[in-house]
């Protein structure tokens, strides 16, 4: 299926690791030019040197970005529409993972996945006005069931991001700009989460993976099929939906 994103300017945090750099990867392949960011300038550094070989004709712009720093991340996104002529695309993607039922981690997850999220898209949505463009939340299948993280910030925060982005997608919608979100479910990638628990703690890894109706963990590439699906103008009139992508992991059902 042809997506129509080529030349798309796609505004994406956190891309260097996991579901993130599978998406940085997969809006390349469809000739994208693609600005996204990571804490930590050793990674950036690294994506930006693997990329430019593996995609030596498309534009992956890479930056350190710590998007607890609100300032730095709304200068961030301003410079990247400035350098590339707009946005017509953002992906929320950064989560803290915090998940222990304290003050400091109930903070934590707010300032990063709610409130850095609602930075990011408050400063490009001047743009994304201009392009009709679309915004993609990442949540989690923890924002809709109630899982071994509770009681945590983490699942509570994850909902929230559902209900904000459903918000976004009733008051954009006359101005043509779409808004939905992807949840993941259990999604394997080595040095991600699930790679750390299968090696730390591996009895947590057997009875999560037993969870699964079709016996694996999802891969982080079909997270990002979801999500280029989602961007596109293949999902027109496709806004305020929650995409659970999860291999039937949930049980309840999403009305």
């Amino acid at each position: 299926m042809h997506l129509g994103l080529e030349k798309k300017v796609v505004i994406l945090t956190g891309g260097t690791k996991g579901i993130g750099r599978s998406m940085v990867k997969a809006f390349l392949e469809e000739g994208s030019t693609v600005h996204f960011c990571s804490r930590t300038q050793a990674d950036i550094d690294k994506a930006n040197e693997t990329l430019a070989k593996q995609y030596p004709n498309a534009k992956a712009i890479g930056a350190a970005v710590d998007i607890s720093d609100l300032a730095k991340l709304n200068s961030w996104v301003e410079s990247c529409a400035q350098q590339s002529g707009g946005i017509d695309v953002v992906v929320a993607n950064v989560s803290c993972f915090k998940m222990d039922n304290t003050a400091e981690h109930w903070q934590a997850a707010f300032h990063v996945d709610m409130l850095a999220l609602w930075s990011t898209i408050q400063t490009a949505l001047p743009h994304l006005e201009k392009t009709k463009g679309s915004i993609v939340t990442i949540s989690s299948v923890t924002g809709r069931d109630v899982d071994f993280t509770a009681p945590s910030p983490y699942g509570a925060i994850k909902a929230a991001v559902v209900h904000y982005t459903a918000q976004l997608a009733h008051t954009l919608a006359p101005k043509g700009v779409r808004a939905n979100t992807c949840s993941p479910g259990n999604i394997y990638v080595e040095d991600g989460v699930w790679g750390d628990v299968e090696r730390n703690d591996p009895e947590l890894f057997k009875k999560q993976m037993a969870l699964n109706p079709m016996g694996r963990m999802g891969k982080p590439e079909e997270i990002a099929n979801a999500v280029l699906f989602l961007a596109s103008e293949r999902a027109s009139f496709v806004s305020g939906t929650n995409f659970v992508v999860d291999g039937a992991l949930c049980t309840g059902v999403q009305l």
